[in-house]
């Protein structure tokens, strides 16, 4: 029996309550069995210096996630060739599970910029997009392209960014934004200014 994939990629550094939402949005829908969380080693449009360390950022993962129905983390992009593309990790996954339907998750903010992602028409080719709708967002300024390949799904989104989080640029406090338990770790190992 064949199951339905959300893959829902990203640095997530750190995790925050807004991948949180999303991916409890993605859920609700019902439009997909499981949602497979891949952490990024180095994406390739950032610096690997400018990261931190893939394993404490794989373990916040685990401690927001793990015991989470229908979610998995992975560190499968992890062990392949760098660079990380999305292309190479939904090729993988369709060579090794044939019988899965895989779509590519993301938010809202990412589909206005997906014709930048590398090789995004060969993405297209493989997988459906189902993208967390903003409430009023105007699909009818996305090419036509991405939009015939997208399904939108109900979103009431958390505006919050790990780069801000990183930067001590929040205008609340770090405590609505991010689980205690990560806040704890990420004390514990002196990861962010906060």
């Amino acid at each position: 029996m064949s199951d339905r994939i959300g893959i829902f990629g990203g640095s997530f550094d750190p995790v925050h309550n807004g991948h949180i939402s999303v991916i409890q949005s993605l859920l609700k829908s019902n439009l997909i069995h499981q949602v497979q969380i891949l952490l990024t080693p180095y994406p390739p449009h950032k610096k690997a210096s400018d990261q931190t360390d893939f394993e404490h950022r794989f373990n916040m993962l685990k401690i927001v996630f793990e015991g989470m129905e229908n979610v998995v983390i992975s560190d499968l992009e992890q062990h392949l060739p760098k660079p990380s593309y999305t292309l190479q990790t939904i090729t993988h996954l369709q060579q090794t599970h044939p019988d899965n339907t895989c779509f590519l998750c993301i938010g809202e903010d990412g589909i206005d910029s997906f014709h930048k992602w590398h090789k995004y028409e060969e993405i297209l080719k493989k997988v459906s997009l189902m993208v967390a709708e903003r409430p009023g967002y105007g699909k009818e300024r996305l090419d036509s392209s991405i939009a015939e390949r997208s399904i939108f799904v109900d979103h009431e989104p958390v505006e919050i960014s790990s780069s801000e989080i990183r930067q001590d640029e929040l205008s609340f406090p770090v405590e609505s934004a991010i689980p205690k338990e990560v806040i704890k770790y990420a004390r514990e190992h002196n990861l962010y200014n906060y």
